[in-house]
């Protein structure tokens, strides 16, 4: 069992285990109260069970079942019970389904054909040759599921191109800033908060 703060929670080996990215966004998130939350790719689920704290309601998709069924032991051992989860991949599960804030640790790292890991932990960060291939899809789907004034919170790194990302979340509507950064190894991770105006 590990601890943030005062949150217990199990991991798995084939879930992405909560690391610099995860903490960094722990440590800078911006959940209105009573807001309706969704977080895209919750592993462990840490990052839904805090929002959870404040938001009326977080809804946390993954693509990988042992995510699912980890976050479900995570919900329960810290009586998160506002916490909805649903397997999916990006947006698929919430369908037509508007929100007041995103979160998501985007799979960032540039990841070529040798480099993909077999079982279901590639997910959590083969971001395609370029480390863009999901945030870029993310993005493209990310207006239709934001309420007027809703916030997005993303992580990613200088390997996949922040200002790239800065640049299209303008072109989209929304006002974003880098509002956390952190060095890892080989790059900076950040946070990008963007409101859409």
């Amino acid at each position: 069992m590990q601890e943030y703060k005062d949150i217990k929670y199990q991991t798995h080996p084939q879930v992405y285990e909560p690391a610099e990215d995860t903490f960094l966004l722990a440590d800078n998130l911006e959940v209105e109260r009573m807001s309706r939350a969704l977080e895209i790719g919750t592993g462990t689920g840490l990052i839904a069970i805090l929002a959870s704290r404040k938001a009326r309601m977080v809804i946390a998709t993954d693509i990988n079942p042992h995510a699912l069924d980890c976050t479900l032991k995570n919900i329960i051992a810290n009586k998160a019970y506002n916490v909805e989860l649903r397997k999916g991949d990006l947006f698929e599960p919430v369908k037509d389904e508007k929100f007041d804030l995103i979160l998501f640790n985007t799979p960032y790292l540039p990841t070529s054909e040798d480099e993909i890991v077999n079982g279901e932990l590639d997910a959590a960060w083969n971001g395609g040759p370029n480390g863009r291939e999901v945030i870029d899809r993310f993005l493209a789907e990310l207006k239709d599921h934001l309420n007027p004034g809703g916030k997005v919170q993303l992580v990613q790194s200088t390997l996949s191109g922040n200002e790239e990302t800065l640049e299209k979340l303008e072109e989209l509507g929304f006002q974003a800033s880098i509002t956390a950064r952190e060095n890892g190894f080989f790059e900076e991770m950040v946070v990008i908060t963007a409101v859409l105006s």
